[in-house]
């Protein structure tokens, strides 16, 4: 019965990284399939759904499904070649199965994947708010994917439009250009395409998708530099995000949105967001027009972990009330 009760999620809540994903306990279901396995058991609480959820791009992403039978799937263009990854929790131990070429990479990442070398425990709760909500979501933990292309991309075309028309956009193009996962996926799973493939997109199958001009170029430049900023994965975050930035087009939002997810970057907060200072300046202050410099000075107390602190005030589903309508949704792929 407890569970019929519990918040549903809220665009505020899926934008800290809140996916829903059936719990599932007892004995360890068969594999899908003829795939290779692994197992992992975390220390600690671990919620699926918390840790992996800032991997989906929209709830019809093709690279990401979780799946009634308590799995997540996802997909992925690793160093080996594509893979497809599903990852169940059974009594507190991590079940992984991974097709393709690049399964073997897939299963080798899924301790990082899942937070392993990240440090929960280094943070301390300043607020109230946010101490609640910690103590709320205990199995929150930071993903570290080592892939760099597959969030930095999606990562562009969120720029200053609506999560809806980015992800509509991200939807299209990887199910054209993309290919059909490997193995027994669910249904309409792909993989994104290679740097190659990205770099032949038509200009007028970026216009029909909904991309301008400027994100498209941004994306173009990036692939064309596809393999030294992978090897930023190696790097400590802020030098990342400094080799990303090289590129014209990449600055500190899509930068931070990016080693968010491949490096499990703790420490980088997003800037330049519509939402974000007004959603932490109202939580922590009741400010709910702070801007930047004001999110920054608020977040201050959690140097080194500004990130996770901004994740647990969206988790928290606090935000002001609202004065204006939203954005308007466009689509140039009408005109």
């Amino acid at each position: 019965m407890a569970g019929r009760f519990s918040p549903r999620p809220t665009r505020t809540t899926v934008r800290g990284g809140e996916v829903v994903v059936p719990r599932q306990g007892g004995e360890a279901r068969p594999a899908a399939g003829s795939g290779r396995t692994r197992t992992w058991t975390p220390k600690g609480p671990l919620d699926l759904g918390l840790v992996l959820g800032p991997l989906r791009r929209g709830p019809a992403d093709p690279t990401f499904r979780a799946t009634p039978d308590g799995s997540v799937w996802r997909t992925g263009r690793t160093p080996a070649g594509p893979g497809t990854l599903r990852v169940a929790l059974r009594g507190g131990v991590a079940e992984a199965e991974a097709w393709g070429p690049g399964s073997e990479w897939l299963l080798n990442q899924v301790p990082a994947l899942l937070g392993a070398f990240d440090d929960p425990d280094a943070f301390e709760p300043r607020h109230r708010l946010v101490a609640l909500t910690r103590h709320r979501r205990p199995g929150l933990r930071l993903t570290r994917t080592g892939l760099v292309m597959e969030s930095l991309i999606p990562s562009v075309l969120e720029q200053k439009v609506t999560t809806d028309e980015a992800y509509r956009a991200w939807r299209l193009l990887v199910r054209k250009y993309g290919e059909p996962a490997p193995g027994p996926a669910p249904g309409r799973m792909y993989v994104i395409p290679a740097a190659r493939t990205w770099a032949l997109i038509p200009s007028w199958e970026w216009h029909r998708a909904g991309v301008d001009n400027k994100r498209a170029s941004t994306i173009l430049r990036a692939v064309r530099v596809a393999a030294r900023l992978e090897e930023a994965v190696g790097m400590p975050p802020e030098e990342a995000r400094a080799r990303l930035e090289l590129v014209p087009g990449i600055g500190p939002w899509t930068s931070a949105e990016t080693v968010q997810r491949s490096h499990g970057a703790a420490d980088a907060v997003t800037v330049g967001d519509l939402h974000l200072p007004g959603i932490v300046g109202y939580a922590l202050a009741g400010d709910r027009d702070a801007d930047d410099a004001v999110m920054l000075s608020l977040l201050e107390p959690y140097a080194g972990q500004r990130h996770r602190a901004a994740r647990l005030i969206l988790l928290s589903g606090r935000v002001p009330p609202r004065r204006t309508p939203k954005m308007p949704r466009g689509d140039i792929g009408r005109l």
